[in-house]
């Protein structure tokens, strides 16, 4: 699997009262930061696509803010301190081993967002309780373990199939360390 990258803003109890709002509504209080391919809660850095991204993106519907070249990715956000640079890897068929993490990033656990890449099930829709406990969560908004993710990720489909936030893809996501 090639893995992908995005350079998001952060959203942590730095962002003060909107931060304070999001964890009132969503009931998430054990949280210290989302870190999530949500665009709601942690947009791209990169909105725009120039022209000269195309050879260094994702080609595909709903991923165009996805490089493929992380060197060309990091020129892109020179400067901008106050962010998340994440390697991520859509639907991985398993859990990755320990020890072949990418090179520069940690392990952070798994999240799952609607295939149209705007919101975390697990995060920004409101909780299903029905399929996972909030408590589930890591401080980071995201599940560790692979095998609940993916149950996770079918009970939402099978519990909730006129949902559109419930058809999501799962996604491994990995954060930079010092890049």
């Amino acid at each position: 699997m090639q893995p992908w990258f995005i350079a998001t803003e952060t959203f942590t109890p730095r962002r003060g009262d909107i931060w304070t709002k999001y964890l009132n509504w969503s009931g998430l209080a054990h949280l210290d930061e989302v870190v999530s391919l949500d665009s709601i809660l942690c947009p791209t850095l990169l909105p725009q696509i120039k022209a000269e991204y195309w050879p260094h993106i994702v080609n595909e519907d709903y991923m165009l803010n996805f490089f493929t070249d992380l060197e060309y990715l990091l020129e892109q956000i020179v400067g901008v301190s106050e962010r998340n640079l994440l390697c991520v890897y859509r639907n991985p068929p398993s859990s990755t081993p320990p020890g072949t993490e990418p090179v520069g990033f940690e392990f952070l656990g798994y999240d799952l967002v609607d295939v149209q890449s705007n919101a975390s099930a697990l995060t920004n829709c409101g909780g299903f309780a029905d399929v996972f406990d909030n408590r589930e969560l890591s401080p980071k908004g995201l599940l560790t373990s692979y095998a609940r993710a993916s149950q996770v990720q079918s009970e939402l489909r099978a519990n909730h199939p006129d949902n559109h936030h419930a058809r999501c893809h799962l996604w491994a996501i990995y954060r930079a360390i010092g890049l």
